[in-house]
């Protein structure tokens, strides 16, 4: 057999549910269109195109003319479409009806708008699990691709992976490409000879191989540095080139083409496993770094290309442990899948059931539900859509379900974690409350605008803070990987470093040293001298005939001293107010203690003067970046008109108020960065107990929704 070899190029284009229109757009002008243009003359060439659901559906209403000129190409037989999940979630994430779902939803559209039935999927991020064999086959879909690291893991040589594979599980087959992680390294940050040098060298070896190129498109243009690599100095036309002058040899072919051509290299059962920068990424930040460190050890040793395959970083699930955030969206997620399900059984009215669906659908997109070289679950953005999609099935469930306009309390296990957690729910917002993690709430909706004012980030290490520490560095060669690269988009971040002991909630009970300070309490310098901030308290539901009751109680100590805190968090039909009493018993007399209240708003951000605090007589205190340590009020007021909301907090007693932002030194693909992400109030009091060792305040928070507001767009790195 003569020296060939065939390659299958994969692109993956794709932007998330909440990504602002500004970036759809510049992705699209820098990479997408670009691409686009250049390989149309080739006419030798084939690609196989699978672009997400979000972006897709962008395109058919903003550049309709896009998808046209992708419907020529197809039915020219140069653009294979790829399908996949509608919304782009991490498949293993959701429950067989979702994924099965997801896949047929987007093979409906696709079949709709561009005439073609996918037989081929992309695995989103390529997370796979043996299992979801069967509900990819039951979809409809034969083949899709996952990266050479999967098999490696398997304990598979390089040199074996130069075709597909089949993969069974409960009798159901799937065809799997390898995706080679070299072809991915030098695709496009490498001269194109060196590819062809590479593919050379395999047809020579291995003739008749099949080569699989799959990542994302946004490599070709939208990451840093690219487009002006990839269009401006020529790049991609080089390697078209190139990839024409030796179609002799290297043949350019689609999936499809591959599976019709040629055999299967034989079975594989792969393991749990995702690309191997997934692997690491999913590790605590200590493991991190404990594998990088042993890593860049070996390197130099002779043994470390034999042992390389086999040391693996996590498990994509356990992103649901590190971020506690994951997982609180993830619970939301399955709640509102069960009761679709559960609603779908009962026989609602499909029309109604669809519009739900899309909604939770969209909720499952996967972007801010981890987090790499991309902002993921750091951009707030991407987590307050996710959000705004899983409130709004919420609420259109209970309308159909006639629960809407009651007020209700109800008690389970809604975060999967062995303990129950309280909802409380009425028209206008729900609140989840977990008693056993210090009485806190971790979870508050607002219904007028579909937003959760907990969608908190809690700052944690991360294993780039080491980078972030030693400072901004220049990479070498034509242009770097996302992964490579060490770029600080402000200065100072080394600076602005800073850890949570607690997640960044509210209800959250803190006693201090009396000469606490705004400086010290925003710094974390300042002890917990009480034990009521994460522990387990008592809870009893009450129930009214027009308002519901959370009582929270433990006996607790503060500075060792026995104190009983009972906290009542009540809520009333057809009321936008939550309203919530304290009580300190068992106080010591004539010893003045430091109380406060921690409470955190997301979704309000700093930097413009539309978003602003204000004082109980309506008088402005700056925006909402900025810092307060008020004396003897009443209360404080949080306003931001894009959003469309109002937050009034009010006390029965003079407090102190302190207030600041909460910010993360984060890392996105366009370099580390400073991301607001939630703004902290906090009324304090230097407590002095009654005759009877008591005392005792009322917090009522007031919210104000205007759901028809009209939304301006803000600027923001892409994801």
């Amino acid at each position: 057999m003569s020296p060939h070899v065939h390659l299958c190029l994969v692109l993956h284009n794709h932007q998330p549910i909440g990504n602002f229109d500004g970036v759809f757009e510049q992705a699209y002008q820098d990479s997408y269109l670009p691409f686009l243009e250049v390989f149309e003359p080739y006419d030798a060439l084939n690609i196989s195109l699978h672009t997400s659901g979000p972006l897709m559906l962008w395109m058919a209403e903003r550049h309709p003319e896009y998808l046209d000129r992708v419907r020529l190409l197809v039915e020219a037989g140069r653009i294979e479409i790829v399908g996949g999940p509608q919304y782009e979630p991490i498949l293993t994430m959701l429950p067989r009806r979702d994924r099965v779902g997801q896949i047929q939803s987007y093979n409906s559209w696709l079949q709709r708008n561009l005439g073609v039935t996918p037989a081929g999927m992309w695995m989103p991020e390529r997370v796979w699990e043996s299992g979801l064999t069967a509900d990819v086959a039951a979809a409809g879909i034969r083949y899709t691709v996952l990266d050479d690291y999967h098999f490696k893991s398997a304990g598979m040589a390089e040199e074996e992976l130069r075709s597909y594979f089949v993969v069974e599980d409960q009798g159901q087959l799937l065809r799997v490409f390898p995706g080679s992680e070299q072809l991915r390294y030098t695709i496009p940050f490498r001269p194109a000879h060196e590819t062809i040098d590479y593919l050379r060298g395999i047809a020579h070896s291995n003739p008749g191989a099949v080569m699989t190129f799959g990542d994302d498109g946004e490599k070709f243009g939208t990451w840093p540095d690219t487009k002006s690599h990839v269009y401006d100095e020529g790049w991609l036309r080089s390697f078209f080139d190139a990839l024409t002058e030796n179609q002799e040899w290297l043949h350019t072919v689609t999936l499809a083409e591959s599976i019709q051509n040629a055999a299967p290299a034989g079975k594989a059962y792969l393991p749990d496993c995702s690309y191997r920068e997934m692997t690491v990424w999913s590790l605590p930040a200590e493991s991190q770094e404990i594998l990088d460190d042993v890593s860049h050890a070996m390197e130099e040793d002779e043994r470390w290309g034999h042992l390389e395959s086999f040391v693996r970083g996590g498990f994509w699930r356990n992103f649901k442990v590190k971020y506690e955030e994951t997982n609180e969206m993830y619970a939301r997620m399955m709640h509102v899948s069960d009761r679709l399900a559960k609603a779908e059984a009962s026989g609602h009215d499909a029309g109604e059931l669809a519009e739900i669906r899309d909604h939770l659908y969209r909720g499952q997109c996967n972007c801010p539900y981890w987090h790499g070289a991309f902002g993921g679950i750091y951009l707030p953005h991407l987590r307050n859509a996710i959000y705004e999609h899983l409130i709004q099935a919420d609420t259109l469930l209970q309308e159909i379900e006639g629960t809407l306009h009651t007020v209700s309390a109800t008690a389970g296990d809604y975060d999967y974690d062995g303990q129950q957690e309280i909802r409380l729910s009425n028209e206008s917002m729900v609140a989840w409350i977990d008693p056993a993690q210090g009485g806190r709430m971790y979870e508050w909706d607002l219904r007028g605008i579909n937003h959760n004012l907990l969608a908190t980030l809690q700052r944690r290490p991360e294993a780039y803070h080491r980078k972030v520490l030693a400072g901004p560095s220049a990479a070498g060669g034509d242009v770097a990987s996302i992964h490579d690269r060490v770029v600080f988009k402000q200065e100072g971040l080394d600076q602005m470093i800073q850890y949570d002991r607690y997640a960044r909630k509210s209800l959250m009970d803190h006693f201090f040293d009396n000469e606490a300070t705004l400086e010290s309490v925003s710094r974390g310098e300042s002890p917990e001298r009480g034990d009521f901030v994460d522990l387990p308290f008592e809870a009893k539901l009450r129930r009214g005939s027009d308002r519901v009751q959370a009582q929270l109680r433990r006996d607790g100590n503060a500075w060792g001293i026995p104190i009983t805190l009972t906290k009542a968090v009540t809520l009333q039909q057809d009321s936008g107010n939550l309203s919530v009493t304290y009580l300190l018993e068992n106080l010591p007399p004539a010893s003045p203690l430091h109380f406060a209240v921690e409470w955190n708003f997301a979704g309000l951000p700093s930097g413009a003067d539309d978003r602003y605090f204000s004082d109980v007589d309506g008088n402005q205190l700056g925006q909402l970046g900025e810092r307060l340590d008020l004396q003897d009020v009443h209360g404080l007021s949080l306003s931001d008109r894009w959003l469309g909301v109002d937050i009034d907090l009010r006390t029965d007693r003079e407090s102190g108020v302190w207030a600041f932002p909460v910010e993360t030194v984060s890392q996105s693909e366009a370099g580390f960065e400073l991301v607001h992400q939630s703004v902290c109030v906090m009324p304090h009091w230097i407590i002095t107990a009654d005759a009877e060792g008591r005392w005792a305040v009322t917090i009522d928070i007031a919210t104000r929704c205007e759901s028809t507001i009209e939304v301006q767009q803000h600027d923001h790195v892409n994801v």
